[in-house]
């Protein structure tokens, strides 16, 4: 099963979208250190949790990529519309990082 991913450049394209949720797998403290703006936080290893709007479009990023994948794999098989971001939150550059 494939999975459709988007660039870290891509990522402000989606924020703030209607019908999009920015989920962030790592652990709370990475979380807190610096995340999307307006992105939850849903470890990964918590993910088989995930309970959401099917409709919606879920995106996920970790701190490099690989953790989002694996994550988004495990949602795409529950039935969601999952996009993972290449390179996670290290490649993004964009205007809407947040610390706690």
């Amino acid at each position: 099963m494939k999975i459709d991913t988007i660039s870290a450049v891509e990522l402000d394209l989606y924020i703030n979208k209607k019908d999009i949720i920015i989920v962030d797998v790592r652990n709370e403290k990475e979380y807190k250190e610096k995340h999307i703006c307006g992105a939850i936080n849903f470890p990964l290893e918590f993910i088989e949790q995930f309970y959401g709007a099917k409709e919606a479009l879920i995106i996920l990023y970790c701190e490099r990529g690989a953790a989002s994948l694996i994550a988004a794999s495990k949602l795409q098989r529950k039935g969601y519309n999952v996009k993972s971001v290449v390179g996670g939150i290290s490649s993004y550059k964009g205007r809407f990082l947040c610390k706690d």
